[in-house]
């Protein structure tokens, strides 16, 4: 057997999240190196000096280090669950609410959760500054409920956009869950409720120990 690709990563970063579902669902095989955030390893910074995860390095060398792309790479060699050609959607009709994922609900998101980091956007009020933006978030979150009638953003089936998706709203709902859990948002929810109870969510999320090599 030759090598494997290798993947940095970081269990509970969302990013990191959605390159790992696209691998296990793909069947793609490869070696799943933890990453300790505040003490990033020089082989991955070797690979890529932007130092963010996920990064996956290719046996020839190639190094792959945005998510989408990991995710695009795994299911061009195998898409067994039709995550890039669900029924009824296009792939621009993807990219673009992925977009939406990836812009605005990103920041409101970061703002949300880590207001404290903005404490020139904030005036110092972190409080009402993280409630402004789970506001503005929660415009979005009603939009994606509203596509759910039939389990998935489209249509009955997961898609690519879905998996790209799922694991941003889980870091926001679990920011705080009884409020998340109240909104008006029943089809999110569940959606939400289904992803965290499937296998293959579970399969992604097993704890690993951190990777250091000999270097570090």
């Amino acid at each position: 057997m030759g090598a494997l690709p290798v993947l940095y990563s970081f269990r509970r970063c969302p990013y990191a999240m959605r390159a790992r579902l696209a691998l296990a669902v793909s069947g793609q095989a490869n070696e799943l190196r933890e990453v300790v955030l505040s003490a990033k390893p020089a082989a991955m910074l070797d690979a890529s000096p932007k130092g963010t995860v996920p990064v996956l390095v290719l046996p020839g060398g190639e190094v792959i280090d945005e998510s989408l792309d990991i995710m695009r790479w795994a299911l061009a060699r195998n898409d067994p669950a039709h995550w890039l050609a669900p029924p009824g959607a296009s792939a621009e009709a993807m990219d673009a609410l992925i977009a939406g994922n990836d812009g605005a609900f990103k920041q409101h998101l970061d703002r949300y959760k880590y207001p404290n980091h903005y404490p020139q956007e904030s005036g110092g009020d972190a409080m009402s500054f993280a409630l402004k933006h789970r506001n503005e978030a929660g415009h979005w979150l009603a939009q994606l409920d509203a596509r759910l009638g039939d389990g998935w953003l489209f249509g009955a089936q997961a898609s690519l956009a879905d998996m790209a998706i799922l694991p941003f709203i889980r870091q926001f709902a679990h920011i705080d869950a009884d409020w998340f859990a109240a909104q008006p948002w029943p089809r999110l929810g569940a959606w939400l409720t289904a992803f965290e109870a499937g296998a293959l969510f579970a399969g992604v999320m097993e704890k690993q120990a951190p990777w250091q090599s000999a270097r570090d």
